[in-house]
């Protein structure tokens, strides 16, 4: 099949009479996935017994495992789609991505990932409220949590969306919300009954498949090229109807004043959004000692760094294959671009070689996606339960099984609300989605956890100041930002209320959040307690008293 042949052609091919024969394998392979996730779930739920065990795993994984289950955490459905759509529409300007969400675990690894699972027990709350005033600290933590895990949820419900519709033939808007629904289901379900213990088994039998897939899917395209990148580079700079300029910086992020600043504020977001994110910090606290959380970001920077390394091949075999008018024409923000490379590279939409590629591959990116819901909608209920429900509402009077109950009906909650906001975010650009939740991790999270841990004048309000200044600029500028209205690839495209240029905040809301975290702390009347401080230092650089 020729590669011009249009997207939407394609789908059709793939979706209706002519690719009918395999629908059932494709139905298949997600339904073997389902059944065995909701195993593993039903197994780990059964041993999930305390507060320990439902939020932390009960503290028994090794470095490697924890490490293969951040992989499977943060290789998200922004990476495998969102990435591969943005090099196979923009180029080399599409690859920044890659670069941003690897460096950002130097962050991680040498600021946060020790110390933080050396001073915490559960959540992000527990470092926060070590030497502060507890109801207020963790009220803004746990705001804060679900506010970012909510905008990263909404990057995995639009490429559900995506991917279910492009799988199914589905091109309705109602059944399309109805996969994102039916997505959200099956995350309430994990969550609840497996806790912890369940969502990080899930979360490693994923990142298995993932590089599994994706090795697949790079030795297919440069099999095609010759194992010659050089073709390859070439052949998707030509297709792309943009020569040379595709594989040069600029051709998204350098055309204007504004979108050279839009570059910069989104390079800072990815890099400095990592060490923020909720679902990332927690895992920090299922394993057993400090050198093992340690070694388990070893472990995730390894894995991470060769996927996004193939993502690469990915983006740009998409770009050699598929014109850009056809994947746009299937996803407007090129979200499709994988699985339809898969489907290409595997002898196209009316193959049976194709067919069965491309149920292999969406089925992993599903995975992909359900595990990553998991764990935002883990670290959002914990949160609330743990710092809002027991420490704030109960004042530390709550049970561990009322705590644990309040997580689970929490779980609902928030998968409620992630399926109505995933709905209207459907037609956007998942790593668009995603750095935007990094920007607000950035920006309210990661300066009161490093003032936290390492700034004996920081007081109470400083980081009261810090999370909600941080999370209302953020957030603030992002709804009047082109993501939300302005533009045809906006959440509102027949709206136009857009007065902030930048598509991402982070250039202004980071060192907003740094800055308010300093002022409110050198403003405050209250005096930090210099022997917490002491107490929190000693425990988060040795490890001495760590749960």
């Amino acid at each position: 099949m020729s590669p011009a042949l249009t997207t939407a052609t394609t789908v059709q091919l793939a979706a209706a009479s002519d690719a009918s024969e395999h629908r059932p394998l494709i139905i298949t392979l997600f339904g073997l996935f389902v059944v065995a996730t909701l195993f593993i779930t039903v197994w780990a739920g059964r041993q999930t017994k305390s507060a320990s065990d439902f939020y932390a795993g009960g503290r028994q994984f090794t470095g490697f495992q924890n490490g293969l289950a951040i992989s499977g955490d943060y290789m998200s459905a922004a990476s495998f789609l969102g990435i591969a759509g943005a090099i196979a529409l923009f180029g080399y300007d599409g690859f920044l991505y890659s670069i941003g969400f690897l460096v950002a675990w130097l962050v991680a690894l040498l600021l946060v990932a020790e110390p933080l699972r050396n001073s915490g027990r559960y959540t992000m709350g527990d470092v926060l409220a070590y030497r502060m005033r507890q109801r207020p600290v963790r009220t803004a933590a746990g705001t804060s949590t679900i506010v970012v895990s909510i905008f990263y949820l909404l990057a995995q419900m639009a490429g559900a969306g995506v991917l279910v519709s492009l799988l199914l033939g589905i091109t309705s808007d109602a059944g399309k919300i109805l996969i994102v629904a039916l997505v959200g289901v099956l995350m309430i379900v994990y969550v609840t009954i497996g806790g912890m213990k369940g969502t990080t088994w899930v979360q490693m039998v994923k990142a298995v498949l993932l590089i599994a897939g994706t090795l697949l899917i790079t030795f297919l395209i440069l099999l095609k090229f010759n194992f010659n990148l050089s073709d390859l580079l070439g052949t998707a700079a030509s297709n792309s109807g943009k020569g040379s300029a595709f594989l040069e910086p600029g051709l998204k992020y350098g055309l204007t004043a504004t979108s050279k600043l839009d570059f910069l504020s989104l390079g800072i977001a990815l890099v400095l959004g990592t060490a923020g994110l909720p679902h990332i910090l927690i895992r920090f606290y299922t394993v057993p000692t400090a050198k093992a959380a340690r070694k388990s970001v070893n472990w995730a920077i390894g894995i991470i760094g060769a996927f996004y390394l193939m993502t690469i091949v990915l983006g740009f075999g998409a770009a050699a294959l598929l014109k850009p008018g056809d994947i746009i024409a299937s996803n407007k923000a090129g979200n499709t671009a994988a699985p339809l490379a898969a489907l290409e590279i595997g002898g196209g939409a009316d193959s049976a070689g194709g067919a069965i590629l491309l149920a292999v591959i969406s089925a992993v990116a599903f995975a992909t996606i359900l595990a990553v819901v998991a764990g935002l909608t883990l670290a959002s209920s914990s949160s609330f339960a743990h710092d809002i429900y027991a420490n704030v509402i109960r004042r530390g009077k709550a049970t561990e099984k009322e705590e644990v109950r309040a997580a689970r009906w929490a779980t609902v909650a928030i998968g409620v609300v992630s399926i109505a906001l995933g709905a209207m975010a459907r037609d956007l650009n998942v790593a668009g989605l995603v750095a935007l939740a990094f920007a607000v991790a950035a920006s309210a999270n990661l300066p009161t956890i490093l003032y936290s841990l390492f700034w004996k004048k920081f007081t109470t309000q400083g980081a009261l100041w810090s999370i909600y200044g941080g999370l209302t600029a953020s957030v603030g500028l992002v709804l009047f930002s082109p993501v939300v209205s302005g533009k045809p690839t906006s959440m509102f495209p027949g709206a136009d209320f857009a007065w902030f240029p930048l598509e991402n905040p982070g250039l202004i809301s980071i060192p907003l959040g740094f800055l308010l975290g300093w002022a409110g702390s050198v403003l405050s009347k209250d005096e930090p307690d210099k022997g917490k401080y002491a107490e929190l230092e000693v425990k988060s650089l040795t490890g001495i008293g760590a749960h």
